[in-house]
């Protein structure tokens, strides 16, 4: 299978390092294939599954590694040196866990060669590549090979046959660390912008907070509350602006009353990751 070679890039908005205007980082963004959230009860049989890496997006078109936002990235010399001149997607990963301190390393404006060598690019798409999304995944692999070069490494996809071994296999990932799997039809074409041909299915998790204050609402919630300012049982503050309907915009959860939430996960510094408003917990 024949690559095309046509130039493509792509970003992870970020510090601005290279002062660039709104304009021109649209222009350098690329339209890359973003995931829907799978429902809990798919079907696996007609996907290729992965595990979904918490790290930062980043696309290599031949010449220049960028984030999703078209800026970008400050990779050191060597680094570009070893990547293939096919264009690649994928993933700046150091670890599970370990995306904050991804994050930091690699949007310095003069990368630390020590920092670099610790993370790896896991490339999951040919960008523009012809062919089923197995077909390409196929000829990735070939590339990838090709390099010798440990850092680079295809997203392992594999098959599942039903619900019962995906849920195993998404226990088993969550359990070691992982943020959850991705669902790639097999048999989609390359494609491009939010499509159900590409999956993610991630953990959440159910907690309760303590009623702060109402954030006032703008634009279309103006008059409205626009989120709720929360405190957890160990003193942590943190905002949720989701998970409303417009009647409870209206007429917000009362100070002081404890509501129910779910989230990803945690920062480092204890604050939960898109929260979203479940309920306001029924006082026995």
């Amino acid at each position: 299978m024949q690559i095309n070679r046509r130039t493509f890039i792509a970003g992870l908005a970020g510090p601005v390092f290279c002062p660039l205007t709104a304009q021109a980082r649209n222009a350098a963004a690329p339209a890359v294939l973003l995931a829907s959230v799978a429902d809990a009860a798919v079907d696996p049989a007609p996907y290729l599954v992965s595990e979904k890496y918490d790290g930062a997006r980043a696309v290599w078109d031949g010449r220049t590694l960028r984030f999703r936002s078209g800026r970008e990235v400050h990779a050191p010399r060597w680094f570009r040196d070893r990547l293939p001149p096919q264009p690649l997607d994928g993933e700046l990963w150091l670890a599970r866990r370990r995306f904050d301190a991804l994050s930091g390393m690699v949007r310095k404006a003069e990368p630390v060669d020590a920092e670099w060598r610790e993370l790896r690019y896991m490339v999951f798409e040919l960008p523009r590549a012809p062919g089923s999304f197995a077909e390409r995944y196929e000829v990735l692999k070939g590339i990838v090979k090709a390099t010798e070069w440990p850092a680079l490494q295809a997203v392992v996809q594999s098959r599942i046959a039903d619900r019962t071994a995906l849920r195993r296999r998404f226990d088993e990932v969550v359990r070691g660390g992982g943020e959850g799997l991705m669902l790639h039809r097999a048999d989609a074409p390359y494609l491009t912008g939010r499509s159900d041909a590409l999956l993610k299915l991630k953990p959440l998790r159910d907690e309760e907070a303590t009623v702060l204050a109402h954030v006032a609402g703008k634009g279309k919630y103006a008059g409205m509350m626009g989120a709720l300012e929360l405190q957890t049982p160990a003193g942590v503050r943190f905002r949720v602006g989701t998970g409303f309907s417009d009647e409870m915009r209206r007429h917000p959860p009362p100070l002081g009353s404890t509501v129910s939430y779910v989230f990803r996960d945690l920062t480092p510094t204890g604050v939960p990751r898109f929260a979203s408003f479940v309920r306001i917990r029924e006082e026995s």
